[in-house]
């Protein structure tokens, strides 16, 4: 049994008893804490394609030249770290916002590379955050990218599973 999966709670499947809580122990359920989401791709032609979110939206995926591609449109794996990058953006801007903390830009450049072999995946990952304010607590605004890699941010828990993620923060005075 993975002692990390553990957790205090009332609810019922028992597994052991929380001696600081003084409360039965279950393991997380995963399964009923999921949530759907879905996406259509859509060949064009050639290696073009449409992904058609869930959500409504659409963007234009497509190949480099050299494997038939006319270049109109992100490849697969740009899209996935542009995806990264804007989910943790997404977690750093609602913390900067939560903690009063008065920003006016925020940019977030992502520099990957990859394997050099099927499936290349990701190997490292380097997140810059330039953030510019007034008055902005670097504290605060470093506290925001740390959580939103080790806690927040589905997609880099994601690619931190093949990639050495690391994060370096530029604050800016405006």
């Amino acid at each position: 049994m993975n002692l990390s999966m553990l957790h205090c709670t009332s609810q019922p499947s028992v597994v052991g008893f929380c001696r600081f809580w003084r409360r039965p122990v279950t393991l997380l359920n995963y399964e009923s804490m999921k949530v759907r989401m879905k996406s259509t791709i859509k060949w064009v032609d050639n290696v073009q394609f449409v992904a058609e979110a869930g959500s409504g939206h659409a963007l234009v995926i497509d190949g480099a030249p050299e494997y038939g591609g006319r270049n109109t449109g992100f490849r697969p794996m740009e899209l996935v770290l542009a995806g990264a990058a804007s989910c943790t953006a997404f977690d750093v801007v609602l913390m900067l916002n939560k903690s009063r903390q008065k920003f006016i830009s925020l940019h977030v450049d992502a520099d990957a590379e990859r394997a050099e072999v099927d499936p290349k995946v990701f190997t490292t990952i380097k997140l810059t955050f330039k953030i510019a304010g007034k008055g902005l607590d670097p504290a605060a605004v470093e506290r925001a990218v740390r959580l939103s890699k080790e806690k927040y941010c589905s997609a880099t828990a994601m690619l931190g599973m093949t990639a050495k993620i690391t994060t370096e923060v530029v604050i800016s005075e405006a």
